[in-house]
């Protein structure tokens, strides 16, 4: 059976909604015959232990969540192949890691209040995003970034600024990418700050497509 490792440390901001994004996980990875195990342990990310997994889930995650032999153990992770799936927050995590910020793509800077808004959909040939209505109303805290990732990354999905309050990212606003500039592939989705996300289908085959995607399984 496949692994998947679901960290969810945080040593800023803490999203209420981790323990419904767990429990998200565990059944959407056993739909796709995953086992889930959830840490939020530094120690557990050896090189070891991570050669037991497919893909490494970044949960909600903030701030610094490794040590330095933890951070040397996941590079190497990655770049021998190993999947990431970065949720949400994980844009706000390990802000002074260069290879972080390489495979996250882009890095939070701030967001304006929860608010409905539209997603646009511009690549829906990726199992994450096949599913969807090419503009998909939704709920969230619209991420923006201090650069913006198109052309260093496959971008799945942006927002459209004009159907929510306070967006200063402007016209351009990609919300959900992909690549594999780092060795492994990785997968990020800036959605998923509140629990109700979690027991939404759309959201959650959302989810699943990115965790198969990023684990070479689709």
């Amino acid at each position: 059976m496949h692994r998947a490792l679901v960290y969810t440390r945080t040593t800023g901001y803490r999203h209420a909604s981790i323990p419904a994004g767990i429990a998200a996980l565990r059944d959407l990875a056993a739909d796709a015959g995953f086992a889930v195990d959830a840490t939020e342990d530094p120690g557990e990310f050896t090189g070891p232990n991570l050669a037991h997994y497919k893909v490494v889930v970044f949960l909600s995650t903030t701030g610094d969540v490794l040590t330095d032999n933890g951070r040397s153990a996941f590079r190497d992770f990655v770049l021998d192949g190993g999947g990431f799936l970065g949720v949400h927050s994980a844009a706000n995590t390990e802000t002074g890691w260069d290879f972080f910020g390489d495979l996250i793509g882009a890095r939070f800077t701030r967001h304006p209040d929860f608010q409905p808004g539209t997603v646009s959909l511009e690549d829906q040939r990726h199992p994450a995003t096949a599913h969807l209505p090419g503009q998909w109303p939704w709920t969230d805290e619209w991420y923006e970034f201090g650069s913006n990732p198109r052309g260093s990354v496959r971008v799945l999905a942006s927002v459209d600024e004009r159907t929510y309050q306070d967006g200063r990212m402007g016209t351009d606003h990609p919300l959900i990418w992909c690549h594999e500039n780092c060795g492994g592939r990785s997968f990020y989705t800036a959605l998923g700050h509140a629990d109700e996300a979690y027991a939404d289908a759309d959201f959650r085959a959302h989810l699943a497509g990115g965790l198969t995607w990023a684990a070479r399984l689709d």
